[in-house]
This record gives C-alpha cells, structure tokens and sequence, in this order.
C-alpha cells in the first residue's frame, strides 16, 4: 500500500510529510485544548518534536491542509501490520479545534478510507480510552468498536486503548 499519497478534493489538501512541515504544524499542535483527551500532551515542544521525529520515520505520514488557502489544519498516519497484509491503521490524526465538529474530519477519512480501501479490506484506528471524541467521531463515520481479544496479533500500545475498523464492504 501507498503509506504517503497525495490526496484532494475541493477543501482538503493531504500529502505525506516533511521535514519543513515543522513549524507549521506545531503551530496547530500548540493549542494545550487539543490533546485535553489524549493521554500524550503534544502542545509541549519537546513532546512535540518527538512525535515529529517518529511521524517523519514512520514513513506513513501526512500533513492535512485547507485546498484553498494552504493553511496547515492537522496530520494523520497511516500504518501497517506485520502479519496481517489485509488490515492498514489510520491513526495519530488531530485537526485544528478550529475544524472541529463539522465535516472536515468526516472528509479527511473518507479521502484516506477511500484511498486505504484500494489496498486493504480493514482499516483499524486505536483511540485512548479516555479519548471519548475521537471515539464519537469515529462511530460518525461508520467506525464499530471491535474487542481487541479478537486479534491474535495487534500494535503494542503503552496504555489501554479501544478498536475500532470499518471493512470496505461496508464503507
């Protein structure tokens, strides 16, 4: 599967990110109301750099941008698993609070399904158990919370997190 493809319609800009991306997307990332339900607390710098670095190395990141204005409104991932070639997970999203609770995420992962599902049969996001808007945003979209003991093999996580997937007979 394409980890960093370029994706757009009439309002969204995706394409993988670099390393001059930096700044731009801390400024999004600053905002401590972002990461209120998150368990890692990404406005702080070096927390940010951090998952900067790892964004970079992951080799399946995104920035997200408006197609009119090219301001940058978030990031997202993609990410896949040894030993289970039909599953892609999508994860490590945030937007702006500004794109917040209209359609601009709903968008986002349906250019980013829509893409995965070429690819794929399940798409996978894991979503701390505290994060309860993450977890309606994705119920929004068709997303059904899956219990993770149904999966012999499935991304260490340093803290217990919900499953959710959408299979691409039904998106």
């Amino acid at each position: 599967m394409l980890l960093q493809p370029q994706l757009e319609n009439e309002r969204i800009r995706i394409r993988p990110l670099k390393a001059a991306d930096r700044e731009a997307l801390y400024r999004v990332a600053s905002d401590p109301g972002l990461w209120d339900q998150h368990p890692v607390k990404r406005y702080q710098r070096d927390v940010f750099d951090n998952f900067f670095s790892d964004s970079l190395a992951s080799g399946g990141a995104l920035l997200i941008s408006r197609a009119d204005s090219g301001e940058v409104i978030g990031s997202s991932r993609y990410a896949v698993f040894e030993g289970f070639p039909t599953m892609v997970e999508i994860g490590y999203t945030f937007l702006g609070r500004a794109y917040w609770g209209g359609k601009w995420n709903a968008m986002i992962k349906e250019m980013m399904l829509e893409h995965a599902f070429r690819y794929v049969e399940q798409v996978l996001f894991f979503v701390a158990v505290e994060n309860f808007r993450s977890a309606g945003a994705l119920k929004k979209i068709g997303a059904v919370q899956i219990p993770q003991e149904e999966y012999d093999q499935y991304p260490t996580k340093d803290k217990e997190y919900l499953l959710f997937a959408i299979k691409r007979e039904e998106f």
